[in-house]
């Protein structure tokens, strides 16, 4: 067993002022600022934040994160046990600059350290490379830079505005808020398998974004570095933009988000550098408050990928998260994915052979009560995998499980 544990999240938050008493500021056309989520993404405006934010002159400055360290086994002949932790922690400056709106973001993760060059274990995980072979049945860990970025948001009369995002390193208009901002998936210590059919572009080095958008709809489009992150973690990865996406997202309440994106990934795999990839996903996002204290977020995705070399694949993903009141938050996930046999690293002979596996995950975390800038809070969960036939000769069992346990740090929810 491996143990590695510590947190960028966490480091991140001590360091930060007390925060403001009042909520969230609001953007160009009266948009608040909790709609904003992982790149140029919306989410619904009722969504809470758990940050700490605070004023320096003229720039609002917010600093948040997220940290998990514990315990991941899973289960069947391709499984493992190690602990872990999985971070993030992100620094955003905001300021007025002439007539419009300038937003400067700095995401890191620890990762590379406390996950390691070979990830953790998760059954039927697949994506990218380390040491030239493909990974499988375990998750890579982020790269330290997840985001380095700036936008600029400018109104340009009573019900239009235009944003224009430029990031060495960043997330293009392409799937859903990615699974590390979603609140419907913050309790959730992993990623989801359909990572690289839905948001796996969220760490992409080279991005530029341009859109336009009122105050319920928001148009735009992105020119990116569409090739995987390497297995060096700890650099920026920049290539010249090859790749293209265009996303339309429309917030009709408070309550609600749904994008629809396309995309062109021009060789997303460095082990197979001539194979393409088109990408179309859409998602849905509904956020309500639950009692006096309590939230519901709940995600809906559906993504398709299509390969030049290899035969379509869908991927759907359901994903809840339940805050009953300051303490108590059960969450849930169902992903139904099909993978080809060259996604999970069978006999060649299966490359281009499709299996269908089916997840499905059942947590809980406890909060205590506030410490300083930091939330503690101890939770595990449990996921048993349903296997297609054709796998059970490489697992050894149709079915498999996993489980994590673990202790989770975010700060305190804005509004307590």
């Amino acid at each position: 067993m491996k143990l590695r544990v510590a947190g960028l999240g966490s480091i991140l938050l001590l360091c930060a002022p007390p925060a403001l008493a009042d909520g969230m500021f609001e953007g160009p056309l009266g948009i608040s600022d909790t709609r904003s989520a992982s790149g140029t993404s919306w989410q619904p405006d009722a969504t809470p934040m758990n940050a700490v934010h605070f004023m320096a002159d003229d720039w609002m400055l917010m600093v948040h994160g997220l940290l998990f360290a514990g315990f991941d086994d899973q289960a069947t002949r391709r499984g493992g046990n190690q602990g872990f932790s999985t971070n993030w922690g992100m620094v955003m400056a905001k300021r007025e600059l002439g007539p419009g709106e300038l937003d400067l973001r700095a995401m890191l993760s620890l990762e590379p350290a406390t996950v390691g060059r070979d990830g953790y274990p998760l059954l039927l995980q697949s994506g990218e490379a380390l040491g030239g072979k493909p990974l499988h049945d375990v998750q890579h860990p982020h790269d330290l830079f997840m985001e380095v970025a700036g936008v600029y948001r400018q109104a340009v009369s009573d019900d239009l505005g235009l944003e224009l995002y430029l990031a060495p390193a960043g997330e293009p208009a392409l799937g859903p808020p990615a699974f590390p901002h979603r609140r419907s998936a913050m309790s959730d210590p992993v990623s989801p398998l359909g990572h690289h059919w839905e948001d796996s572009t969220h760490v992409s080095f080279g991005v530029i974004t341009g859109g336009v958008f009122t105050r319920f709809a928001k148009l735009e489009a992105s020119w990116f570095n569409g090739r995987e992150p390497d297995a060096n973690r700890w650099d920026f990865d920049i290539r010249t933009p090859d790749s293209y996406a265009a996303r339309l997202t429309v917030n009709p309440s408070e309550s609600w988000s749904v994008q629809v994106s396309g995309g062109h990934l021009k060789s997303p795999e460095a082990l197979e550098p001539d194979v393409e990839e088109t990408r179309v996903t859409a998602s849905a996002t509904v956020d309500a408050r639950v009692g006096a204290d309590g939230n519901w977020a709940t995600t809906f995705v559906w993504g398709q990928n299509w390969e030049t070399e290899g035969p379509t694949t869908p991927a759907f993903l359901l994903e809840t998260n339940l805050e009953l009141d300051e303490h108590h938050t059960p969450f849930a996930r169902l992903e139904y994915v099909v993978k080809t046999g060259r996604d999970l690293a069978l006999a060649p002979q299966n490359d281009l052979r499709k299996f269908d596996v089916v997840a499905a995950t059942l947590g809980y975390v406890y909060d205590f009560a506030p410490v300083a800038s930091l939330l503690p809070g101890i939770g595990g969960a449990f996921t048993v995998d349903f296997l297609d036939p054709g796998l059970e000769p490489a697992y050894g069992h149709r079915v498999g499980y996993g489980f994590q346990l673990f202790v989770r740090l975010t700060a305190p929810r804005l509004g307590r």
